[in-house]
């Protein structure tokens, strides 16, 4: 029996919408096509392929209630081996793009199925809007869309609160509502892989205060919808001329985008919070949301750490240095950070909790493993940078080098190798240099530093999830087994 799984093609096709992004000062007409984009789009369409493919289909996807096979991202689980057996195919779909898609489709797909999870929260805080998130959750869920959000307002002035902007719509907010629906005015950051998605959630993720209930709005908004504007930043992709040079720029560059609500019209359908500043907040940590896409987050990056370590070791061995001890003594604390990083991810697994019926990963480990990695990955490429030296840069101009009569042969002289040619040195030291100091590494290096918040606010999520009372309390009964008459014996 032929099973029918969303694909590649049905989501290039989906993507071809009319809508209205923005680029180097003019409106891209079909960005699947467009040079800034489309390598990205292919790469985002993959991933269906791969889920889709009879090699991978029992893996990656689930037989969901309406009886459609959809991406293993919509499961809701039950019990942590469960939970486990879906970390099987996020890791997969992390291999597939060497987990250099920070906003691959599981990311916005978690946090709207622990949204699902925590509808006994909207249920208490307005029964219509619990009612357009469950039906919502069905439709993306049986569509396998593809989700990104913006979650973020921008401050010209970071001294002052969101409503005390000089303009009162800096920030997207509702400026009209009526039997259909709300209206929607403003700017939302940061849209990354809006290019290769289908629809985006808008939502306040920063606290909000009395006062600021305009702000306060969560809804779903398909990318082509009449007002929003899309602004890309620049393009890594456009200036990539061959893969070879830069192998991870040219298919991963997700690229992220300013959105722009030029009153755009929701329908009530599509809103599951509206002008309540608490509930507002309580959506993300009040239920599972934040702790559920947040473990994607670290699933994703462990896959993305083996990747480097992968490369480290490549450039060690290719560089003839993998048996200095000093090498190898780099080589094994990158490992053990690795190590350190899937083994969090597999405590969040074991030592996780019902919330109701669902399995959800530990906070606690997930908001420690947060504040470790944002430390971590700065560290783990500059570490490989140091690993690597000057080879790093003494490479070929382009391609063209290996291929030219005029300076193929002196390249190959001076690109030699222990353990491969020329073109093998060359083609690995590029991907390195992609992986770890072009502008597109810079980007990822920025991402991975603060997608999560600024480390203050993963800190404060640590400090707030910590086992306080168990471990002072283990002070205190110490302090109370001794006094001021006990003599030392």
């Amino acid at each position: 029996m032929t099973v029918s799984v969303k694909d590649g093609a049905a989501h290039l096709a989906s993507l071809r919408d009319g809508r209205a992004i923005y680029i180097d000062g003019e409106q891209v007409k079909d960005h699947t096509r467009h040079l800034a984009f489309r390598n990205a789009v292919r790469s985002a369409a993959s991933l269906y392929d791969l889920q889709a493919s009879p090699q991978q289909i029992e893996l990656m996807t689930f037989e969901s209630p309406t009886g459609v096979r959809v991406s293993r991202t919509w499961e809701l689980p039950t019990s942590a081996a469960q939970l486990v057996s879906r970390r099987a195919a996020l890791e997969l779909m992390a291999v597939h793009t060497c987990g250099m898609l920070g906003r691959s489709p599981d990311h916005v797909g978690s946090a709207l199925s622990a949204m699902y999870m925590g509808i006994d929260l909207f249920e208490r805080y307005d029964a219509a809007r619990a009612g357009a998130l469950r039906d919502y959750y069905a439709y993306a869920r049986d569509r396998d869309l593809y989700l990104s959000y913006v979650i973020v307002s921008p401050q010209a002035d970071r001294s002052r609160g969101v409503s005390e902007q000089a303009s009162e719509f800096l920030a997207c907010g509702v400026c009209d509502e009526d039997s259909e629906g709300i209206t929607l005015k403003g700017a939302k950051m940061l849209g990354t892989a809006v290019p290769l998605a289908n629809e985006i959630m808008v939502a306040a993720i920063q606290p909000l205060k009395a006062g600021e209930e305009r702000y306060s709005v969560t809804a779903m908004v398909p990318l082509d919808a009449p007002g929003l504007k899309l602004f890309s930043r620049r393009s890594y992709e456009a200036a990539v001329t061959r893969v070879f040079d830069y192998p991870l720029a040219a298919r991963f560059d997700e690229n992220d985008c300013v959105v722009y609500f030029d009153e755009v019209k929701v329908p009530w359908e599509r809103v599951f919070v509206h002008n309540d500043v608490r509930m507002a907040q309580d959506q993300w940590h009040a239920i599972p949301t934040h702790v559920y896409q947040n473990y994607q987050c670290q699933i994703r990056l462990t896959v993305k750490l083996r990747f480097l370590l992968g490369l480290a070791r490549k450039i060690a061995d290719t560089n003839g240095i993998t048996a200095f001890p000093p090498v190898r003594e780099t080589l094994g604390q990158l490992a053990a950070e690795v190590t350190m990083v899937e083994g969090l991810v597999a405590g969040m697994e074991a030592a996780g909790n019902h919330y109701g019926q669902y399995w959800i990963p530990n906070r606690r480990m997930l908001y420690s493993a947060q504040v470790l990695t944002q430390q971590l990955y700065p560290n783990f490429i500059k570490t490989i940078r140091e690993l690597a030296g000057g080879r790093l840069i003494m490479v070929p101009s382009s391609v063209s080098d290996l291929q030219s009569e005029v300076t193929a042969n002196f390249v190959s002289r001076f690109q030699s190798s222990p353990v491969t040619d020329a073109t093998g040195r060359v083609k690995l030291m590029k991907l390195a240099w992609d992986a770890l100091g072009s502008e597109f590494a810079s980007r990822h290096l920025q991402y991975e530093m603060f997608y999560a918040g600024a480390p203050l606010v993963t800190r404060g999520h640590a400090y707030r999830t910590g086992e306080w009372d168990a471990m002072t309390g283990m002070v205190d009964a110490y302090l109370n087994s001794y006094d001021l008459e006990d003599l030392a014996k």
